[in-house]
């Protein structure tokens, strides 16, 4: 279930940003600081960010974000993590990421009515881009795209409605 996160959500979802193994797979790794949380929270604030509290079973799981909205296109950018180290605790992290990974994707299309949604991927996160794949996204080429001071390799994923309908037949 996906549930709006709020000021109270704040210290949890830092604390599963800041794991390590979820920095990794970011385009910015270093440690996310309580003055730099507080600074992102207040863009979401702003309405120019969704953000998403995932509950698997009856605990929080992770976060959804949608941000970069084009009214235009009717497209937006996503991303997630998860609670890597209660999840994997509970022998529940592949169920809790196929879920959010669907929910996600049906709250793109369904509730916030995007045309497409997109997210960029560091090619070298092979489980993360073979799980979009799983559920319909496309890649684009190769790209680099530049991780704290180091280029790396990424793709853009993308699915558009239409192509998620067909996938639901």
């Amino acid at each position: 279930m996906l549930v709006e996160a709020t000021v109270a959500d704040l210290a949890l979802i830092r604390t599963w940003r800041n794991h390590p193994r979820v920095r990794d797979t970011h385009f910015y790794t270093r440690e996310i600081t309580a003055e730099q949380h507080l600074g992102w929270w207040a863009s979401v604030e702003r309405g120019d960010r969704k953000v998403l509290v995932f509950h698997y079973g009856d605990r929080p799981a992770g976060v959804v974000h949608f941000g970069h909205f084009d009214p235009e296109e009717g497209s937006a950018h996503w991303g997630f993590f998860l609670d890597i180290e209660g999840l994997e605790e509970r022998r529940e992290l592949l169920g809790a990421w196929l879920q959010l990974e669907q929910e996600a994707v049906d709250y793109a299309f369904d509730v916030l009515g995007l045309t497409w949604l997109r997210g960029e991927t560091l090619t070298d996160n092979t489980v993360v881009r073979q799980l979009h794949k799983r559920f319909g996204f496309t890649e684009s080429p190769v790209f680099e795209r530049e991780v704290d001071g180091v280029t790396h390799q990424a793709v853009m994923t993308e699915m558009h409605a239409d192509a998620r309908s067909a996938r639901r037949r």
